[in-house]
């Protein structure tokens, strides 16, 4: 069960300036004066019912907004300035994603969703023309208009179509012209309101969100960490706000570098508002633009281009946040207004230091978590009292603790220092708590751990891993129904991640070994380059008493790059279980031998499968004397079954301080 916990845990602009939110009282006299004066010269594209205007980055149709996502609205560009003539794939990939390396998939997703935009699926008509293995063609009428504005071209439209009609034909000329200025009144004044009195009067509140990654626009691999960094950060923002969900960046993060529909996405995760957004950084400067989609009649609510300097991320952040809050017509109270204005660190440097440790441990691997805790101790070092980056390294050392990959005697000091550390400099930050938590239940400090566990997700409900932790927790002490609960929660707010979408280990824990398997096989079949799947199969098998099918597992885990401790332990069981006691041997040398820590308790479970008990409990009481955090998986890993008669096992259960009574082998028996 080590390794299942590990496992879950690694696991140009968008558009013109925001909406102004006005008054209802004396909103159409403000609406008119804003008509009236905004009369920017412009070149606009008008074809079929549609206006174009790249300036704007808007598409009318009729004098109605037409939702557009970044890339469909740069592609529909392209094609209308070379209306009539082919644009190649490649040179309409280049154009419309300069500097990136993206798949044709991508345009092929784009055109699709474009053609849905300009409803040639609705009516017949036919826009954009395919030219089979070459690129597209824009085969529509395209008129140039230079020097109007789209109100201008709006009333135009109404007003040949209102003296087509028969009936609106007036014998007295300036009655038609009078009655035409009225008509074009109304059309602006209502053209004006949809876009600036938008969704905060339309419709009901949001209640729940997913902050999408942000593309890096730079061009530059070594900036991926910024980008991915100022989405998460936006989630922690606003995850802490109450009464809403904010989707976790584990399962958001399964969208990154996809070109998806903003319904479908919404859709997958759960959600009714989807923001997306870009960062492009130049030396010092930064460029972050930024689109926040109503997902249910997939429409745009709001969106932003800043311009920066990167000394300015943080305060940044904070803006943006808020004005998400206010688009998606949410009342902040005093202190949710604090909160999203408060900063952990006031030093950029710092903050970018923490945005790299971030970045690496979410890439997963043993010298990517190894290299996130230099980046953490770097933040450390520039801001000491930055008490997120003390909270990060503690838990990052409890998790490479809990992986066999630092030795608990000298890191579990450590782990606990950052994390009391991060308490005492903000103690209203839920991931201080969470950090507080672990190095309580490796301390065996239950009381204290539930309680910290509790006050993580009481400050932060969206926080995914305080749920996923906390669950663990309940699990150890035989409170399965609260695990399961907790686990639901988890899911909630994070729906893509691996844990949600196959809850391998809550399957065990209801003795469904069958289920259980089949969903980490459906895992697996996802992903077959994934060494973590391979081992993860392998426990399932093994706790099933498929032991040859377990060793193949394993085997070829450790061959795509699974070189962990905690796998050999689970390969030398499983020899051990199917009767290969020489093979089994060999693994615990190879174990003892080498120089990385390997826990007794790890030791004991080989030992166990041999039926070696004396051996077992030797390992288990040295492992107690080290206080060594894998005791806390006695009471529910099923390969120290046959101790579970003991009167040793008993007292050692008891010294640890888990109830007896409580045996969640998960094998089914």
């Amino acid at each position: 069960m080590r390794f299942v916990n590990a496992f879950v845990e690694r696991d140009g602009p968008y558009s013109s300036a925001p909406h102004k939110v006005l008054p209802a009282e004396g909103i159409f006299s403000e609406l008119f004066l804003n008509a009236v004066i905004n009369h920017r010269s412009n070149c606009l594209y008008e074809f079929g019912p549609f206006i174009l205007n790249p300036a704007e980055h808007t598409l009318l149709r009729r004098g109605e907004p037409v939702p557009l996502r970044p890339k469909v609205f740069d592609t529909l560009l392209v094609l209308v300035k070379n209306s009539g003539h082919l644009v190649e794939k490649d040179e309409l990939m280049s154009a419309v994603w300069a500097g990136q390396f993206v798949e044709e998939g991508n345009l092929n997703k784009t055109i699709s969703m474009l053609r849905q935009a300009l409803g040639e699926s609705a009516d017949g008509t036919h826009f954009i023309e395919t030219v089979p293995k070459r690129g597209y063609r824009f085969v529509a009428n395209v008129r140039d208009v230079n020097g109007a504005t789209e109100d201008e071209l709006v009333v135009e439209r109404q007003a040949a179509a209102v003296s087509a009609q028969p009936a609106l034909k007036f014998e007295r000329r300036s009655k038609s012209r009078a009655m035409l200025a009225a008509a074009a009144a109304v059309i602006v004044l209502a053209a004006v309101a949809y876009v600036f009195y938008p969704a905060q009067n339309r419709g009901a509140a949001i209640g729940s969100v997913a902050v999408l990654p942000f593309n890096n626009e730079s061009g530059d691999p070594e900036l991926e960490y910024l980008s991915d960094g100022i989405s998460e950060s936006l989630i922690d923002s606003l995850s802490q706000l109450s009464g809403w969900k904010v989707i976790a960046h584990s399962s958001s993060f399964k969208y990154k570098g996809k070109a998806v529909d903003p319904q479908d996405e919404a859709r997958s995760l759960g959600v009714e508002a989807i923001l997306t957004g870009r960062v492009l950084r130049r030396g010092d400067q930064v460029q972050i633009s930024v689109e926040l989609i109503d997902a249910r009649n997939n429409t745009r609510l709001w969106g932003e281009q800043y311009n920066r300097r990167a000394t300015d991320l943080l305060s940044l952040q904070s803006e943006i946040s808020t004005k998400i809050a206010a688009n998606l017509r949410r009342q902040l109270t005093a202190s949710e207004q604090r909160q999203l204005t408060k900063h952990e660190t006031i030093d950029p440097v710092a903050y970018e230091l923490l945005l790299k440790g971030r970045f690496y441990v979410n890439k997963g691997g043993t010298d990517n978590q190894k290299r996130a805790v230099e980046y953490f101790k770097q933040a450390i070092d520039v801001d000491p009292a930055y008490s997120l980056a003390y909270a990060s390294l503690s838990s990052q050392y409890s998790k490479l603790i809990n992986v066999n990959v630092l030795d608990p005697r000298e890191f579990i000091p450590k782990a606990e220092m950052a994390a009391r550390k991060a308490v005492d400099l903000d103690e209203n930050l839920a991931e201080a708590h969470l950090a507080m938590a672990d190095v309580n239940s490796s301390a065996w400090e239950w009381a204290a751990a539930e309680q910290e566990h509790k006050r993580a997700i009481e400050l932060n409900p969206n926080l995914a891993p305080a749920h996923r932790r906390y669950m663990f927790y309940l699990v150890i002490h035989g409170r399965n129904d609260e695990a399961l609960a907790e686990g639901r929660r988890a899911r909630e707010v994070d729906p893509l991640s691996l844990v949600a979408t196959a809850p391998v280990y809550e399957l065990l824990l209801v003795r469904q070994v069958d289920q259980a398997i089949k969903a980490a096989e459906n895992l697996l079949e996802a992903d077959q380059s994934n060494p973590d799947l391979h081992t993860l199969v392998g426990y399932v098998y093994a706790r099933k008493g498929q032991y040859p099918e377990a060793i193949l597992a394993y085997l070829e885990g450790i061959r795509l790059g699974d070189d962990s401790v905690d796998a050999q332990i689970y390969l030398g069981e499983a020899y051990a279980q199917a009767g290969n006691t020489k093979k089994a041997g060999a693994v615990l040398k190879q174990l003892q031998t080498g120089k990385e820590y390997v826990s007794p308790a790890g030791l004991a479970l080989i030992h166990t499968a041999l039926g070696e008990k004396d051996k077992a409990f030797a390992l288990l009481e040295r492992a107690y004397s080290l206080h060594d955090q894998q005791l806390i998986w006695l009471g529910i890993d099923g390969g120290y079954d046959p101790l579970r008669s003991d009167p040793r096992y008993q007292d050692l259960m008891r010294r640890i301080g888990f109830p007896y009574n409580h045996t969640n082998t998960g094998d089914g028996k």
